[in-house]
């Protein structure tokens, strides 16, 4: 049996960035995910973004909620905060943890399940709060801890597992988010790194909440003949009647995405999905191009960033809320006592 821990020693060669930390650094512990997962592409990114913006691990709070999803933030920088939580309410729990104290960089990764089913009520009031900080939804249109039903964000038409077809219509993070007012918004695919790093470290930047959708084909569940978010892989057998499942291990599929036109990246089915760029001169501060773009290249996984817009308040400028985090205050200004709760009350007399 192959060891699951990652070795201490590294690489005298290996590259530091301005703090003076090798890419080993924003590490975490080995992936338990199935071989060949989209989701460990999106780690490594992650991974990446954050040792070039030279991000101190001790600063970042990395929070999920429940999927395969939301084990990410165990394979990316160890020496970070983390907090798992519950289905549907890491934004939830996000938004406490940066009331709490500001100063932190916060990224949270959830998955369409998690984000557009249960937790949908919780990512539209992230995003009406603005809330400062990164959201990654691995996209895979599946749930695949529990046998790979249907998500929300499955597609008209796209086969299950065992043969039968979607017929509910999908929700789109994207234009979701449009809609909603988000500050920054990005989709791209776990296969293309060289344009994922960039947009994960542009969200990372902004002052408000950013969400990126990566489309993350699943090895394992959404693998055959019919599907719209996946690859097919070899079965051992065919066991009709259980429910276990054998998975053969699966080269990732990488892709660079073309300036222009639509590119077909080949799925291990011989199925294929197709991916474009916005165009030169795209307009990213114009909300309604970007909903109209997205309309009318509909059938294409329109990557990039679609929507940027950094002149509106983020939470704590809405609220106003002091410089100093809340987690620092004495407990004397957090809690003045009852004459000057009275004081207060009088102004609503």
């Amino acid at each position: 049996m192959p060891s699951i821990v990652k070795p201490l020693v590294t690489h005298p060669s290996l590259v530091r960035n301005n703090l003076g930390l090798t890419i080993r650094d924003y590490e975490g512990s080995m992936s338990t995910l199935c071989a060949g997962c989209g989701h460990d592409s999106i780690t490594a990114a992650i991974i990446r973004a954050l040792w070039e913006l030279s991000t101190p691990p001790h600063m970042l709070a990395k929070l999920s909620g429940i999927g395969c999803s939301s084990k990410t933030p165990t394979y990316f920088v160890g020496g970070a905060h983390g907090f798992n939580s519950a289905h549907g309410r890491m934004p939830a729990i996000a938004t406490g943890a940066n009331a709490a104290n500001r100063q932190l960089t916060y990224l949270g990764v959830s998955g369409d399940g998690d984000s557009l089913s249960i937790g949908i009520g919780h990512l539209c009031h992230a995003i009406r709060r603005n809330l400062n900080m990164l959201y990654v939804i691995e996209n895979n249109g599946v749930y695949g801890l529990t046998k790979g039903q249907f998500s929300a964000s499955s597609d008209v038409g796209s086969k299950s597992k065992k043969g039968e077809a979607n017929k509910m219509a999908p929700i789109d993070p994207i234009q979701l988010a449009l809609t909603l007012g988000a500050t920054f918004v990005a989709r791209s695919f776990s296969g293309d790194k060289a344009q994922l790093v960039p947009i994960l470290k542009a969200g990372l930047a902004h002052r408000g909440f950013a969400i990126v959708d990566v489309i993350s084909p699943c090895v394992t569940f959404n693998d055959h003949e019919g599907s719209t978010k996946s690859y097919k892989h070899t079965r051992g057998k065919h066991h009709v009647a259980t429910e276990s499942d054998f998975v053969p291990f699966a080269n990732e599929i990488v892709g660079e995405i073309g300036p222009v036109g639509a590119t077909t990246i080949q799925m291990h089915d011989g199925s294929s999905l197709r991916f474009t760029k916005v165009p030169e001169g795209y307009d990213v501060t114009d909300r309604m191009a970007a909903i109209d773009y997205l309309r009318t290249h509909q059938g294409e996984v329109v990557t990039g960033v679609l929507f940027a817009e950094e002149g509106v308040p983020e939470m704590h400028e809405m609220n106003n809320t002091p410089a100093e985090p809340l987690a620092t205050l004495p407990f004397s200004k957090l809690c003045p006592g009852s004459s000057a709760l009275e004081a207060l009350m009088a102004d609503f007399r």
